[in-house]
């Protein structure tokens, strides 16, 4: 199995997308707005892809957080909010706030569920930073380290009540970013001490089955290389500091924060230690040359992805509409004591 994840260019396979995957067989699939538009096409596109390998549990992911990312959405879907709604309704009440992350993220699931898909790119557990870049911003669970833990660790309960598995990202943090990633690398000059909060939420939460990197490179740590291609912050933040031994996936090896050409990224990315390379804009030529970079899965990786996957819904599931709509129901009870 090659240790990546591919985008699609569209709402269905094409010849040559069968083709390559069927070959290359990646660890799994993203999908985007391109890649949706109706419950029955949606959920014919992940059968095709379940089909295609022959895998009743395969790694089919989307960023469905709510607010303005969402690649899901109404009128077909439901909308959901951001996490700065539940952070503050922290402020009032943290219990009825976790709850209401809680049920959310199950009522979010269900929906990923029923269209077949295991895996939603979410919680941020980024602390938020006043005068920090907004590609955070109103994304984030809150400004401090346990609140953020806490909202994520309900978001993750959440989501695996539906049969899906979360991701913790940006490993080791984004939210003191001056700039957005997706343009350029951002450096963040904070001490070591500083970071230590950025930490903490990582830390909580470090049972977590599947995480994402940043990136973003922290001088304190790296001077010349961001998160995502750096062995000293995949090795020891990451996996010692932090004590991550989940999945790790890079952030999207196409975004303009990273040098070189795609398929380099991802050979320097596995050398820094990421399981898996993410690449989501469906590149044909990328996507080859990323097949022909890799090295083959290692066996410490083959283990995180099935353990990842192992409480995930075997294949697409029915929709209990009752269900869904008493948890909308309880959170937006709870929202509104904010």
């Amino acid at each position: 199995m090659l240790p990546a994840i591919f985008g699609l260019s569209g709402p269905v396979l094409t010849a040559d997308e069968r083709a390559f995957f069927l070959d290359a067989d990646p660890a799994g699939y993203i999908l985007f707005g391109r890649n949706v538009e109706s419950r029955d096409q949606l959920r014919a596109l992940t059968d095709s892809l379940r089909d295609l390998h022959g895998r009743e549990r395969l790694l089919i992911s989307i960023d469905q957080e709510g607010g303005r990312v969402a690649r899901m959405k109404p009128p077909v879907w439901a909308a959901y909010p951001p996490g700065e709604a539940f952070d503050r309704l922290y402020d009032v009440a943290p219990a009825s706030a976790i709850e209401a992350a809680r049920a959310n993220a199950q009522g979010l699931g269900m929906d990923l569920a029923e269209a077949g898909i295991s895996v939603d790119c979410l919680p941020l557990l980024d602390v938020r930073q006043v005068g920090a870049h907004d590609v955070i911003g109103d994304r984030a669970l809150g400004k401090e380290p346990l609140r953020v833990a806490a909202l994520g660790r309900a978001v993750l309960d959440g989501l695996a009540r539906a049969g899906v598995a979360g991701v913790v990202k940006h490993m080791p943090g984004h939210g003191r970013a001056l700039a957005d990633s997706h343009k350029e690398l951002p450096t963040v000059t904070a001490s070591e001490a500083e970071l230590d909060a950025d930490l903490a939420p990582f830390q909580a939460l470090a049972g977590a089955a599947i995480g994402m990197t940043a990136h973003v490179r922290f001088t304190a740590w790296d001077a010349e290389l961001p998160a995502t291609l750096s062995p000293f912050v995949v090795g020891e933040v990451i996996r010692r500091r932090i004590g991550f031994d989940g999945l790790l996936l890079t952030d999207d090896l196409d975004m303009e924060a990273l040098a070189g050409t795609v398929p380099e990224r991802a050979a320097r990315a596995q050398a820094a230690g990421c399981d898996i390379a993410l690449n989501c804009w469906a590149k044909m030529p990328d996507m080859i040359g990323i097949a022909a970079s890799l090295a083959p899965m290692s066996d410490a990786t083959a283990k995180r992805l099935e353990r990842a996957l192992a409480p995930t819904a075997p294949a697409a599931v029915p929709r209990d509409g009752a269900l869904q709509a008493e948890l909308v129901a309880r959170r937006d009870t709870l929202l509104a004591l904010a």
